[in-house]
């Protein structure tokens, strides 16, 4: 008898332990998983391409198929715990490799197509959703089922304000929704583009983006009016816009952000508010686990014990899912044909060898000269020279515009190989008024005076904006102090106030390998570049007068910027080609390839920083001297 009374007791204990805690969970506090990207730029397959093989361990990372294969497992465990799971991209899902050029095709939405076949619920449009223009953007979207697709894929854009008539307001983009979860849960999303990501919006045309904080705040009140119990803003403002939005409408449960490529491999937590990011092109599939606290009215992190990391390795550990392998190699037949016509036929694979080199020409959005940065202006340089018959002075390139480094494979199979794909990553963006994919190149002179005032305005852009707007460049040697760039910030406001005085020195690259001081004068001087940094440059003196520049011809007369556009063969040359044709032209070493030169495995010193007294010194010091002679003449009197 006591050894049944024991038994039961066993078995009741048991019950408590066992179920007890799990009906806590359904239905007290009911738990849901947030599955999430960013910043996936065109990468439907593995990168680096050349160390891709589907069937061997591999370093290559990312790609659609294995994104599939990621979520596909994590669904199935969820869902027979019964729990819920959201899918969300925080933008920028085009732009940089060779399969961001297919937008350019007519019917042709190769990601959006794909984010559907995943099961994606909800996309924020980022900045590079407009490298082709607004109405380019328009098409792609309504290539991909729109409006009717947003039933099943959300495009958010709360904030993203296209005119009347634009063929933006036919696809359904959505401000916000509601989704009822099986567990009872009301989560209401938005989504936002920030201000920077704005700034660097190569061509909204005419749509508009109202305040980012102005808006969450009347999503917010919006939202919670229809009932919402968890509140998500799926952004492309990067973290620390998405820190600012969380301190300014707490409300905010979950910020899935993008747009600065940050890997956070722990959650950012602002107040209750949970700020999380995937790093980019794939890397990482970011997972949240969440438990909702009704009581409180904030989410607890589950997986903050460390039992599932909330950033998955999308590599060649994960199986990737066939049906979405077979559709990533449809678009990869279709580029390649596209690729050939480019090239006339040179090359016919983008995963196709075109160098070799036992280095990776490195990079980096930094406030100085890079390896990447000085191989792409030597090859725009060199290109240019080739094609216009006429010596170029200097060529410079947006350390925001070079995407990658180029990366040679480190597989048994493809050590020290440089694929077409790999080669091009670094340079692949945007379209020319051809409509064919790549930036031109641009060809016209400046004045010895207004190209100082361009080194002026890539270090005082780079310290008031961000390093992508600082210049790499080809042909000259400067040395500056980014300290020096602003002389003071005007109490309250916060304005800045421009010294000119960044630039401390600056010599011009002679024909035989001498330099020579960079005069601030009239003298003419012909420099490439491409349409969009050459686009740019001249608006700085709409708005700083003092560093005013105009695109010339030979003769010192203004031209437009089309008319700067160079050309080859009836073609528009792109900055992807003038890379592609200097690559080719290094001697051949290794299986018959062209070898990078060693000259690009580290730095030349073209661009130093110096460090000096700040400028407010000086001010200071006629201060103390003038107090000190007037303290002197009072002393004598």
């Amino acid at each position: 008898m006591r050894k049944n009374s024991i038994f039961l007791l066993l078995i009741l204990c048991f019950s408590i332990l066992t179920v007890m805690p799990v009906q806590a969970v359904s239905e007290d506090r009911p738990r849901f998983t947030i599955l999430h990207t960013n910043d996936e730029h065109s990468h439907l397959i593995p990168h680096p391409a050349i160390d891709d093989h589907p069937e061997l361990t591999n370093s290559a990372r990312g790609g659609f198929a294995r994104l599939a294969g990621a979520i596909g497992e994590i669904r199935a465990q969820k869902q027979s715990e019964g729990e819920p799971v959201l899918l969300f991209s925080g933008g920028d899902i085009l732009g940089g490799p060779v399969f961001g050029w297919l937008p350019l095709l007519d019917g042709v939405a190769a990601e959006m197509k794909l984010f559907q076949m995943i099961g994606y619920d909800a996309i924020t449009i980022g900045n590079h959703e407009f490298d082709y223009g607004s109405e380019v953007f328009a098409s792609y979207l309504k290539a991909a089922g729109y409006p009717e697709a947003g039933n099943q894929t959300v495009i958010l854009g709360s904030n993203t304000d296209p005119p009347i008539g634009h063929p933006l307001n036919d696809v359904g983009i959505q401000q916000s929704f509601i989704r009822e979860l099986s567990n009872g849960l009301k989560v209401g999303v938005f989504g936002l583009i920030g201000d920077d990501a704005v700034s660097k919006t190569a061509q909204p045309d005419n749509v508009t983006f109202s305040d980012p904080i102005e808006t969450a705040r009347a999503m917010v009140e919006q939202l919670l009016d229809q009932g919402a119990d968890i509140l998500i803003s799926v952004n492309h403002s990067g973290v620390h816009e998405d820190r600012i939005l969380a301190e300014a409408v707490p409300e905010i449960d979950v910020i899935v952000g993008g747009h600065s490529h940050t890997p956070l491999y722990e959650p950012v937590r602002i107040g209750k508010t949970i700020i999380v990011q995937a790093g980019s092109y794939l890397s990482y599939l970011g997972r949240l686990e969440l438990e909702w606290i009704e009581e409180e009215g904030r989410l607890e992190i589950v997986n903050d014990d460390n039992s599932e990391p909330f950033l998955i390795p999308l590599d060649s550990a994960i199986t990737p899912d066939a049906e979405v392998a077979a559709e990533v190699v449809r678009y990869e037949e279709m580029i390649n044909e596209w690729i050939s016509d480019l090239t006339h036929g040179l090359v016919a694979d983008m995963r196709q060898p075109v160098a070799s080199s036992p280095f990776t020409i490195s990079g980096g959005r930094f406030q100085r000269e890079t390896p990447i940065g000085n191989y792409i202006t030597d090859a725009m340089r060199y290109s240019s020279e080739r094609i216009t018959g006429r010596d170029v002075d200097i060529a410079v390139q947006a350390s925001g515009a070079i995407r990658a480094n180029i990366k040679p494979g480190v597989e048994e199979w493809s050590e020290g190989l440089i694929s077409f794909y790999d080669l091009i990553v670094s340079t692949g963006l945007g379209s020319g008024s051809d409509g064919l994919p790549g930036y031109p190149m641009v060809s016209f002179y400046l004045t010895e005076a207004e190209v100082r005032n361009a080194l002026e305005i890539s270090v005082l852009l780079s310290e008031l904006r961000d390093n992508a707007y600082f210049l790499q460049v080809s042909g000259l040697t400067a040395a500056f102090d980014p300290s020096r760039a602003v002389l003071f910030t005007i109490p309250f406001s916060g304005t800045p106030i421009p010294s000119y005085r960044s630039l401390l020195s600056a010599y011009l690259e002679q024909e035989n390998g001498e330099l020579r001081p960079l005069k601030n004068d009239q003298t003419l001087l012909h420099v490439v570049t491409d349409k969009y940094i050459a686009g740019f440059l001249p608006m700085v003196g709409e708005m700083l007068p003092r560093l005013d520049i105009v695109l010339k011809n030979e003769a010192g007369e203004p031209i437009s910027l089309e008319d700067a556009v160079i050309t080859d063969g009836g073609r528009q040359y792109k900055v992807w080609q003038a890379v592609l044709d200097y690559t080719l032209s290094h001697p051949v070493h290794m299986l018959d390839l062209p070898q990078i030169p060693n000259r690009y495995e580290s730095d030349e010193n073209r661009l130093r920083v110096v460090p000096t007294l700040p400028l407010w010194i000086w001010p200071l010091v006629i201060v103390i001297l003038i107090s000190a002679a007037v303290f002197w003449v009072f002393y004598k009197r």
